[in-house]
């Protein structure tokens, strides 16, 4: 204790202080808003209080409840219109609202740039959204809020609820929403009711978290009656409507059954009216009032006001507000009119007894106060949501705003399908169709952007995902907007005009079925998984999804497990769904090696135990260190992607033993062709790809370079034998060449230049078809005695080099041919032909080596004959002319190859 009495002390010194301090800081009280009490105007988030102006710099805030939002505040403006709300407005106090508020009271204190002076009207003010969850008018300020500037008052709001704008110290606003008790029925339903003796009357408000189209019932049993509690009950059956407005009826209950009416008589649940034919509708034998009703934030609620006492003494019982009365509740579904019946009529409210139906014994003068804190529905946004389907086109208009979600708002607003601002739903790899007749100052379009009205103007950045300043029409000539979200579009989106803030709502992107987000499926081994891709630009969107139950879903790109990379999709404790990926080099756990991937828009979900895994992941991953084996897994969609798959019942992300191996697994690899949308099983090389290595092979290894062989080594021998071999080796390797082209294309559905089979294979086709056009356009050879031209020179080389050229090329896609098939059809089944041709290219290396020194010698034999030089014994150097088969650019080649290469002089005596 004497450790603590110093700090003890010290505590009350520094309270003392602050005590000081807080006294110090108090404000004058000298306007005349000073004492002003008001109860908030309920716009969302469930928000009620009473308002007081204490002094000149701050309020206090009672009997408060509100659902928590993202960033809110209290907000001031001069009114209560949108353009003044959003573009004049200003914080007025450091006070935050970030949390759930359940009946509180406390003081709030203004900046100190702030006066009442400036202020018209206080707001509870979310900033990300915009949104106005409630406010108060002060005496300086009238209500100019769009939506209550109707045309005409609905029927929601009677002259008993006071007057929005009217605020005086006399006469404090009342708020339809607000009452002096309330009773918790049951966790999503409750009573309220304000009691005026003087007057005779009970204000009665009803509000549940139940469906739009559903009824909330409460009434009085009849007297002394102690079984059967609904049967003569006189109850008030209230809703709300399609339409958004609210509607209150008084009912009597004969049985227990929906309304129906035989021979003049009625019977069951129905309305009062009813029991006493066409003339009383109207008539003072419904005794009930509606005042006021709305559905905000997926809550229904109706104030009525019912007499204490009536001169029915035949459906409605008198209510003595002091006397503990039976009463019953219910909740349930309703029938809508139709043209038989006129009024909305409750069916049986079945489910269970204290939840969704119920009675007690009440006393109106008796003060209840079990509501502590808001109703929260789980679902907020029911109201007017429209299905996109792909074979109806959606009609938007522009109307008055009547019920906009999310005041406040323009006056005018969007429509869809001739709803008010509805929240759209659609589907991922659902085409939607749009037709934009809402005038030409309304631009349609789709974006990220909450708010809308082209953000660039507000200094945000946004994502336009559909339309634009150009998508605007009329209803002569609308304008049709097809736009179709894919498995990457954000779960939530939203439609606006791009010349004005607020006239839209929200868009649902939901999934559909796998088959429409994706653009091609397969069947994986045994048919116990599927295969979903979709390939845009330089990524590839994959999906699987197993056909059976498991802890675990794996797929991996391999031949087998071993030396393949997986993909993960599993599920913690907590439930979240997870993908990870791995490099296996080994059939252990101890082999399995987590991997880091450039991976995005991953997702995991389980339904009833099936796992569903997607991700998108580039073609050919970009990193900065390449000795990470996930920098080695690239896709190349034009080769045959193989895909095995393994199901497990448990994984984790920490240490893995082996109770984390697979319990089923495939048989083996199924080969996805990418490009193509199908799948085969893997088996041996297949036929048509056979026939195009070998006729390549043909082409290439024998027939091309023998044309070439022929014309450096054959010439020698005379006559034309050198040429006609010459030419019939390389059109015959050529058309073989065009055959084998023609095969591979057929069987793969075409080709495309990222592998670098095709590349090489396609540069050394160019040259080689360059060569025919290149001999026919060959220029002249020199007469006899002249030398040789400088364009005949380079065509010479050209003409060499470029054959030559082409059939290294074409060999080096032999050799990148059979990486190809080894990647398709695994290593070990090409591997002797990879030796084959390799002992193919040495032979024929050597041949070469072996023809070009007997070449050399043969010419150095020829220099030397050239100097024993005799008379009518000369051989003539055939070897100048590449092409032309009379051998040289001598105009005496034909006699030469007739008189077997031997020139005779004639000598004569001199004279």
């Amino acid at each position: 204790m004497i450790v603590q009495r110093p700090v003890f002390l010290g505590s009350l010194v520094l309270g003392f202080f602050f005590f000081l301090f807080v006294n110090g800081q108090k404000c004058s009280k000298s306007s005349s808003l000073v004492g002003y009490e008001s109860e908030f105007r309920m716009l969302q988030h469930q928000l009620r209080g009473v308002f007081t102006v204490l002094d000149d710099c701050s309020f206090r805030v009672s009997r408060f409840d509100m659902l928590s939002g993202s960033d809110v505040h209290w907000w001031g403006a001069m009114t209560s219109d949108f353009e003044n709300m959003t573009d004049s407005g200003f914080v007025i106090s450091d006070h935050k609202l970030n949390q759930t508020f359940n009946n509180q009271s406390f003081v709030v204190r203004l900046l100190d740039n702030v006066t009442w002076d400036s202020i018209g009207v206080v707001s509870v003010w979310d900033l990300p959204t915009a949104s106005d969850f409630g406010h108060v008018l002060l005496s300086n300020a009238t209500e100019q809020d769009s939506s209550s500037s109707k045309s005409e008052s609905p029927p929601s709001e009677s002259k008993d609820a006071a007057t929005p704008g009217k605020s005086n110290n006399s006469e404090p606003f009342k708020a339809p929403t607000m009452f002096d008790n309330c009773k918790k029925l049951s966790d999503k339903y409750r009573l309220r009711w304000t009691l005026n003796v003087d007057e005779g009357y009970v204000d009665i408000g009803l509000e549940a978290t139940t469906g739009l189209l559903n009824y909330m019932a409460f009434g009085w049993a009849k007297p002394n009656t102690t079984s059967n509690l609904m049967l003569n009950a006189d109850v008030v059956i209230t809703g709300i409507r399609e339409d958004g407005f609210p509607f209150a009826d008084d009912f009597y209950i004969t049985k227990t059954s929906v309304c129906s009416v035989r021979d003049g008589f009625a019977a069951g649940v129905c309305p009062d009216t009813v029991y006493e034919g066409s003339d009383a509708v109207g008539s003072s034998v419904n005794n009930t009032k509606l005042v006021y009703g709305h559905r905000i934030d997926g809550v229904s609620f109706v104030r009525y006001r019912r007499p204490l006492n009536d001169s029915d003494n035949k459906f409605d019982f008198p209510v003595n507000a002091t006397e503990n009365l039976t009463v019953i509740w219910a909740l349930g579904v309703i029938k809508p009119p139709d043209v038989i019946n006129p009024y909305y009529l409750p069916e049986n409210h079945g489910g269970v007894e204290s939840e969704n139906y119920g009675h007690f014994s009440l006393s109106l003068s008796d003060h209840v106060d079990e509501c502590l804190g808001p109703l929260d529905a789980d679902n907020k946004y029911d109201q007017g949501v429209i299905i996109a389907d792909a074979n109806a086109p959606l009609v938007v208009t522009a109307g008055p705003s009547v019920h906009y979600p999310n005041p406040p708002n323009p006056s005018k607003v969007l429509y869809i399908n001739k709803k008010e601002a509805p929240v759209l739903r659609v589907e991922r790899g659902v085409p939607v169709k749009f037709s934009i007749e809402a005038g030409h100052d309304v631009s349609f379009y789709i974006t990220s952007d909450f708010l809308g009205g082209n953000a660039s103007l507000r200094n945000r950045t946004e994502t336009i995902y559909a339309g634009g300043q150009e998508t605007h029409g009329v209803l002569s000539s609308p304008l049709e907007l097809v736009w179709a979200p894919n498995r990457n579009t954000p779960d939530q989106l939203y439609y606006h005009s791009i010349f004005q803030e607020k006239m839209g709502w929200k868009v649902q992107v939901v999934d559909g079925g796998l088959s429409d987000m994706y653009n091609n499926s397969v069947n994986l081994d045994d048919q116990q998984v599927k295969f979903f891709w979709t390939i845009v630009g330089d990524s590839i969107s994959i999906a699987a999804r197993g056909e059976k139950k498991s802890g675990y879903l794996a797929i991996g790109f391999g031949s087998e497990m071993t030396n393949s990379y997986a993909y993960v999709g599993w599920f913690d404790r907590n439930g979240t769904g997870h993908v990870n990926t791995y490099w296996i080099d080994g059939e252990s756990a101890s082999s399995i090696h987590p991997t880091v991937e450039n991976m995005t828009y991953v997702r995991c979900k389980s339904e009833e135990g099936i796992i569903t895994l997607e991700f998108t992941r580039p073609l050919k991953p970009s990193c900065s260190h390449r000795d990470r084996p996930e920098c080695k897994n690239m896709i190349d969609p034009t080769t045959p992607l193989k895909v095995i798959w393994a199901m497990g019942a448990k994984w984790t992300d920490g240490q893995l033993t082996e109770r984390n191996m697979h319990s089923v697994t495939s048989q083996r690899p199924v080969r996805v062709m990418l490009t193509r949308g199908s799948a085969e099983a893997e088996q041996d090389l297949r036929p048509v790809l056979g026939v195009h290595g070998f006729m390549m092979f043909l082409a290439w290894g024998i027939l091309l370079p023998g044309g070439i062989l022929s014309a450096r080594y054959l010439k020698h021998i005379k006559g034309d034998g050198w040429f006609k071999i010459h030419m019939y080796l390389q059109c015959s390797g050529l058309a073989i060449v065009f055959l084998g082209l023609l095969f591979a294309v057929a069987e793969l559905n075409g080709f495309s230049f990222s592998s670098s089979h095709v590349k090489f294979g396609f540069t050394a086709i160019v040259l080689a078809c360059a060569q025919p056009v290149n001999a026919w356009l060959r220029p002249p050879k020199p007469a006899q005695g002249e030398l040789m031209s400088s364009k005949r020179l380079i065509w010479e080389y050209s003409h060499s080099i470029v054959g030559q050229s082409a059939v290294v090329i074409g060999v080096v896609a032999l050799f990148t041919g059979m990486k190809h098939l080894g990647e398709r059809n695994g290593a070990e089944n090409v591997d002797g032909l990879n030796w084959a041709l390799g002992l193919w290219v040495f032979l024929g290396v050597v041949t070469v080596v072996y023809l070009e020194y007997r070449e050399r010698g043969r010419r150095r034999a020829r220099n030397l004959s050239r100097g024993n030089w005799v008379l009518g014994n000369v051989e003539e150097d055939d070897s100048t002319d590449l092409i032309d088969s009379r051998g040289g650019f001598r105009d005496k080649d034909d006699e030469e190859g007739r008189n077997g290469g031997r020139s005779e002089i004639q000598l004569e005596p001199l004279k």
